[in-house]
């Protein structure tokens, strides 16, 4: 069955995983790269570094809200740092007894395929997994990182369902520039 979409809109299939059981602990692999907790971040500064990390995958959820709503929306904020610039992100969601959910992880597009995942990963299993937490949670689409499904299933994730979700192309609203995402091209863009 075909669902069509508006022009203005792009669609993805939502897959919605979870881990019930802590991996064993392994050790992490070495990385310039280095955590830090980002207690009451500013809105703005917040909103720089989504847009670095989420912009070529069409996040744009966080830059639609207001300072406050934004402000009560991180529960747990950190950012991952080379050399003093922030260059990712880990943001989780302790709000549900027992639950942890992964709302955002991601690095810069620069930092893709250098190994780098695998060590945020292993930080990311780290600060989730604390005392009480009896389940992980997490959502990847297919506008994700190609490597974000496979990465979760081979870190032990297991999908639970999955869901069609179509929305307002936030290039095309302006809450991202028209250029970021090139690998889904504007419908404009293709005649």
């Amino acid at each position: 069955m075909l669902t069509h979409l508006p022009a203005e809109h792009v669609g993805a299939v939502v897959t919605y995983l979870e881990m019930t059981k802590r991996p064993p602990v392994r050790a992490l692999p070495s990385s310039p790269l280095r955590l830090e907790r980002w207690c009451a971040p500013d809105p703005e500064r917040y909103r720089t570094l989504f847009r670095r990390v989420g912009g070529r995958w069409l996040w744009y959820s966080r830059l639609l809200m207001d300072d406050s709503a934004l402000r009560a929306a991180i529960d747990e904020l950190w950012t991952v740092t080379d050399r003093g610039i922030e260059v990712g992100m880990i943001e989780l969601d302790f709000s549900e007894p027992g639950d942890c959910l992964i709302r955002f992880l991601g690095l810069v597009p620069e930092l893709a395929g250098k190994g780098h995942g695998k060590w945020l990963f292993g930080q990311l299993l780290a600060l989730a997994w604390r005392p009480g937490i009896t389940r992980l949670k997490v959502n990847t689409c297919s506008l994700d990182h190609p490597a974000a499904l496979p990465s979760y299933l081979k870190a032990g994730f297991e999908p639970r369902r999955r869901a069609f979700e179509s929305f307002p192309d936030p290039r095309l609203i302006g809450v991202l520039p028209k250029d970021v995402a090139p690998q889904i091209p504007l419908l404009e863009d293709l005649g």
